[in-house]
């Protein structure tokens, strides 16, 4: 079955997609990031105690945050509206969060504040004018643009050649059948075995979903996405529980590529978003390699085994919109 098309989801999606209500989603966050913090590293100490739970408990949390146990409860039971960006970011101090959660914790709380939006299913993305001309100028390392939901919405021959060299180049140019680089890392082998350590992968994919889930909660297709990859992927399903969020910026990662063998890149991701929300705009994924290195060696090895398939346009593997 293509990679690109949208299945109907499965009964385990539905929960999920259940799960737009900002009240539900900012309990959730914060019940299993509270969960996931051992008391003797914070220097609570235990006295030998069996919990019943794991992790911290609601009042000790709400002790290392500076607020009341009564307060804290309906917050996280979704009782609670409006909290102040101080309250917030005192929790999110006590919970060990770095920047990009923090800020995750923010829209959470803004979502839940204002009450569940109205569905909808935004209008197609389209690859802009700048943008190409952007991926035309990258035409020496491989670089794909992905909208905010992970859809390719173009990549250049090197891009194609790296990332997805199995599927029609072409692809990107039909909405309708555009590959999601989530579900490649998910349900597509080949892309499963592109990287040694396919786990790390994984979840800065889920990460960063989780990011974007936050700051668009009204984005119905995104969360028809993760109902449909919470349904086939058992993998997605648990690390989508985990709350992680990651700001997929750079990260490096060990490929191992049909064509040319292993090579170690640098992967970067470029935002063409607004600065104060970058998960609004198109995104630009390029990978580099060290100068002189065998993984250099390596990418250009694959400029010279991939092929234009116009000559016209030789760097770039879709239309402009």
């Amino acid at each position: 079955m293509p990679i690109h098309t949208r299945d109907r989801l499965g009964d385990r999606a539905r929960p999920i997609l259940g799960s737009m209500n900002g009240k539900v989603r900012l309990g959730e966050f914060l019940q299993t990031r509270r969960s996931q913090l051992q008391p003797e590293d914070l220097g609570i100490p235990g006295y030998g105690e069996r919990r019943r739970v794991p992790g911290l408990r609601r009042e000790e949390l709400a002790s290392l945050a500076g607020i009341s146990v009564s307060y804290y409860t309906r917050l996280e039971q979704g009782q609670s509206l409006n909290a102040s960006p101080q309250v917030l970011d005192a929790i999110a101090r006590a919970l060990g969060l770095e920047e990009a959660e923090r800020l995750h914790l923010h829209n959470l709380a803004r979502s839940s504040a204002t009450g569940p939006g109205r569905g909808r299913r935004p209008a197609p993305e389209r690859l802009t004018e700048a943008t190409s001309q952007l991926l035309e100028a990258l035409s020496q390392v491989p670089a794909i643009v992905t909208g905010r939901r992970s859809d390719v919405l173009a990549w250049n021959r090197l891009g194609h050649a790296l990332f997805a060299g199995h599927l029609d180049p072409g692809a990107p140019d039909r909405p309708a059948e555009r590959p999601n680089m989530a579900r490649l890392v998910f349900l597509d082998a080949h892309t499963r075995d592109l990287y040694a350590d396919w786990p790390a992968k994984a979840r800065a994919v889920v990460g960063n979903l989780r990011l974007v889930a936050g700051r668009h909660p009204d984005d119905t297709a995104l969360h028809a996405l993760v109902g449909e990859l919470s349904s086939r992927s058992a993998d997605f399903a648990t690390m989508w529980a985990d709350h992680r969020v990651t700001a997929c910026s750079v990260a490096t990662y060990e490929m191992r590529h049909p064509l040319v063998g292993p090579l170690t890149v640098t992967q970067q991701t470029l935002s063409q978003g607004p600065v104060q929300d970058p998960g609004r705009g198109q995104n630009i994924v390029v990978a580099t390699a060290e100068a002189d290195s065998p993984a250099r060696a390596s990418l250009a090895l694959l400029a010279q085994v991939s092929v234009p398939r116009d000559p016209a346009r030789p760097g770039v593997r879709a239309g402009s919109g």
